[in-house]
């Protein structure tokens, strides 16, 4: 009789510095009940995000686009991937109406990847930008962008209409790239993020998670990287597994250890460092137009 036991695999509690209040406060409350009777859709609700009360009480909001099925299988993002719908035209007056309705100061858009398309959605981009500014013209813009597949003529159409920011988030450092972004390339998004800066876009941002195995110098040249591109803002948080499908959490990032990567990003002369366990890329997104 074989009396051996199987003994599953303990996982790491979260550390105490990764517990969240509940979001609270009348501001939050008065969006909330927007966003449920007019059915709106934000990546706030739909990503659970733990800073969504704080964004919304100073009137910050984050919208995706062009459907919520991606075509690359990212071992870190929650997004379902597959065959996407075909387009919604009327998504940028969609948009734009949800920003009135909230009352948001300064909206943050990002979007599926649609490598599906000839154009990868850049011009249904562009559109709600225009829709966004006709409806709203007091609203400032951030856009996190895909690569686009580093074609020019698509990141174009981002540039002509003038977000006040671009973003773009690298995610990871180099050698965690493949694994982690399984379609993307490292040197192809810095090219990205160089090129808008070079266009005329006065402030460029990106964003990478920690916890995936990196060391601290491949997050110091990944940080390096990103200022030999010119980038103004960065964002560094934790990586926190969607599913047990998704890649797991290698270690969990000390608040010192987050510290310390502000004071050397500071130091290395980016405008704005975020970095936390909870920073995820549109925190504190209206601070970084100045």
């Amino acid at each position: 009789m074989n009396t051996e036991t199987t003994i599953a695999p303990v996982r790491t509690p979260k550390p105490k510095w990764l517990r969240v209040k509940l979001p609270t406060g009348k501001k939050y409350t008065e969006l909330r009940s927007l966003v449920d009777k007019y059915d709106l859709h934000t990546i706030c609700t739909s990503g659970s995000c733990p800073n969504m009360g704080e964004c919304w009480s100073e009137g910050t909001a984050t919208f995706m686009i062009l459907g919520n099925v991606c075509t690359r299988s990212c071992g870190f993002c929650g997004v379902k991937t597959g065959r996407p719908d075909t387009l919604d035209w009327e998504e940028p007056e969609k948009v734009a109406r949800s920003i009135k309705l909230m009352g948001i100061k300064h909206a943050v858009v990002t979007s599926v990847d649609r490598d599906d398309l000839k154009d990868m959605g850049s011009i249904m981009w562009a559109e709600t930008v225009k829709a966004i500014r006709r409806m709203n013209p007091e609203t400032t813009l951030e856009t996190l962008i895909p690569d686009f597949q580093g074609n020019e003529r698509n990141i174009d159409r981002i540039v002509e209409v003038s977000p006040e920011v671009v973003s773009h988030n690298m995610e990871t450092v180099k050698r965690l790239t493949r694994e982690v972004r399984i379609q993307a390339q490292y040197e192809r998004s810095l090219g990205v993020l160089k090129y808008l800066k070079q266009q005329g876009i006065r402030r460029t941002k990106s964003g990478i998670m920690l916890g995936l195995g990196e060391t601290e110098e491949e997050v110091l040249q990944t940080m390096r990287d990103l200022r030999d591109a010119d980038v103004d803002v960065v964002t560094i948080g934790q990586y926190l597994q969607p599913s047990k499908k998704h890649l797991e959490v290698k270690q969990f990032i000390t608040p010192d250890q987050f510290k310390k990567y502000e004071v050397l990003g500071l130091e290395m002369g980016f405008r704005h460092v975020e970095s936390s366990a909870l920073v995820r890329s549109s925190y504190k997104a209206q601070r970084h137009i100045n």
